[in-house]
C-alpha cells in the first residue's frame, strides 16, 4: 500500500530520523529522538505521525502504534556509542537524507503540535518556517553535531542559531548538548522564547519571560537512562500545549523522565497509572 494513502490525522507531528543504534555485541536497537519521543507522545494520549528516513532493512516494529512516514528508503544513520574512563565517545558511520518540508504530507501540516526532532543536522531551515498554526517544539542537540572522516562526533556550534532558535515556541536541550557551559547556555536562553535545560539526575531548569526557576528531579534507582532526555521532552511539550503553563509543564516532565530510567529500552515510556499521578499538584 501507498504510504500516503494509508495515513490518517495527526495531532503530534515527529520529524527527525530514527537510529540505528549498534550495539557493544553488534547488534542492531532503535534508536533516535523520533522514536523515544514519538513513543512517548503516544502514551500521553497523540495520534502521532513520525516523518523520518532509514533503510528498509531496519526493524520498526517498536513503532507500530506509530504512524510512520519513511522518505528516502535507502540508508540508516547509524550511531555506536562506546564508553571510556574519559567519558562517552559517540561515533556515526552512516547519514539518511535531509529532511525538508516537500517530505511532509499535507495531512499533517496542521498538527497542533509539531516536533522537530533532529539527531545529525537533518533537519532543513524551512521547517521552521512551515506550521505557522503549529506549536513548534525543538530538541536541536543534532544540530550541535559534526562527524569527521573517521565518523566520530564531537561538539559543534549551530551556525544558524540566531535566526532558527527564535522561531521555535519551546526548546529543549540537555547540560551536555551544551557542554556544561554556562555562557553558552545564558546565549540560547537569550535567543529561545522558552529554554529547557536538563541536567540528568539533577532535574531541569527553565528559562522564561527573563526568569529561571529550577525543578529538582525525584531520585530513582537507575537501571537504565537511555532516551531519558528525550521522554523528558515529549512530556514537557505534550504538558506545554495543554496547560500553556512552562513551569507546570517542566514539573510533569521532571517526574515522568525520573520514572523512566528504572526501566529498559520502549518499556521506559511513562504508563497510564504514573501519567495520572504526574498530573497531581503537589505543593
Amino acid at each position: 500500500m501507498n504510504q500516503l494513502t494509508s495515513l490518517k490525522p495527526i495531532n503530534y507531528l515527529m520529524i527527525g530520523h530514527v537510529t540505528a543504534d549498534i550495539q557493544r555485541d553488534k547488534s542492531i536497537k532503535l534508536g533516535g529522538t523520533a522514536s523515544f519521543s514519538g513513543l512517548t507522545a503516544h502514551q500521553l494520549g497523540h495520534q502521532v505521525g513520525v516523518v523520518t528516513s532509514c533503510g528498509k532493512d531496519l526493524d520498526l516494529t517498536a513503532l507500530d502504534a506509530l504512524q510512520i512516514l519513511n522518505q528516502n528508503q535507502t540508508v540508516s544513520t547509524s550511531f555506536e556509542n562506546i564508553s571510556t574512563p574519559e567519558g562517552r565517545i559517540q561515533f556515526c558511520y552512516s547519514q539518511a537524507p535531509l529532511l525538508t518540508s516537500s517530505d511532509i504530507p499535507s495531512l499533517w501540516r496542521q498538527a497542533p503540535i509539531v516536533h522537530l526532532g533532529p539527531i545529525i543536522s537533518e533537519i532543513s531551515a524551512d521547517l521552521f518556517d512551515f506550521f505557522p498554526d503549529s506549536l513548534i517544539c525543538l530538541t536541536p542537540q543534532g544540530m550541535l553535531r559534526s562527524v569527521d572522516q573517521g565518523g566520530k562526533v564531537s561538539f559543534s556550534d549551530w551556525l544558524e542559531k540566531e535566526t532558527l532558535l527564535p522561531k521555535a515556541h519551546a526548546v529543549v536541550l540537555s547540560f551536555e548538548d551544551l557542554q556544561s557551559d554556562e555562557r553558552l547556555i545564558e546565549e540560547f536562553a537569550g535567543l529561545c522564547k522558552l529554554l529547557v535545560v536538563t541536567e540528568n539526575r539533577e532535574g531541569a531548569r527553565v528559562y522564561w519571560k527573563n526568569d529561571v526557576r529550577n525543578f529538582k528531579a525525584p531520585q530513582r534507582d537507575l537501571v537504565d537512562d537511555t532516551g531519558a532526555g528525550d521522554i523528558f521532552a515529549a512530556c514537557f511539550f505534550h504538558r506545554l500545549y495543554a496547560t500553556r503553563d512552562p513551569w507546570e509543564a517542566a514539573r510533569f516532565a521532571v517526574e515522568l523522565a525520573a520514572n523512566s530510567v528504572t526501566r529498559r529500552y520502549t518499556e521506559s515510556m511513562p504508563t497510564p497509572t504514573e501519567i495520572e499521578l504526574a498530573k497531581i499538584q503537589i505543593v
